[in-house]
């Protein structure tokens, strides 16, 4: 599970612990955290991707008193998007190499005014509802990562980015 914009420069503070409780308290076993910035492990025996991020959503908002993007990912998906990276992880640092988790499907047509070559060496591709983004000075100097992160490119979509150490930690702790 990913929670987007919690804990982040002071807002949206989300306690771990707490959000630990909240999902047991929903009903799931298993659950586990990553890290402070929205990364939940849990298993889970009713609803879909969908009915569980709204459940999550809602309880979230409930008990925090603001809403939250949540995506559900299984354990398949979240080690299909590792293993699919078409920039070679193992050579890179963990900083260089980001992915953005989207709601549902995207196209090159999205990214069709982003021109690619103004922002060499810093590159990006597209895989199953994720962008990979290889950014060689991290994120936070990216402005390729700026560009992409214009509203409307994901419009109608709720997108979320993880470095590649989250990635693949998030990729083995869902793995049965």
């Amino acid at each position: 599970m990913l929670l987007r914009g919690i804990n982040v420069g002071g807002h949206k503070k989300v306690p771990m612990a707490e959000l630990r409780t909240l999902l047991e308290g929903l009903g799931h076993g298993g659950v586990r955290t990553y890290l402070q910035s929205g990364n939940a492990v849990l298993t889970a025996d009713h609803g879909d991707d969908e009915s569980l991020a709204a459940e999550v959503r809602a309880a979230i908002e409930g008990r925090f008193g603001f809403a939250v993007d949540v995506l559900v990912r299984d354990h398949a998906y979240l080690k299909a998007v590792a293993d699919a990276c078409p920039f070679p992880a193992v050579d890179l640092e963990a900083k260089q190499l980001h992915v953005t988790y989207f709601s549902g499907p995207v196209d090159a047509a999205r990214f069709v005014s982003v021109e690619q070559r103004a922002f060499l060496p810093e590159e990006f591709r597209l895989g199953d509802r994720a962008l990979y983004l290889y950014a060689p000075d991290g994120l936070g100097r990216s402005k390729l990562a700026e560009q992409l992160a214009r509203p409307g490119l994901t419009k109608g979509l709720i997108a979320t980015t993880r470095n590649w150490n989250t990635v693949t930690r998030l990729a083995e702790m869902t793995r049965v």
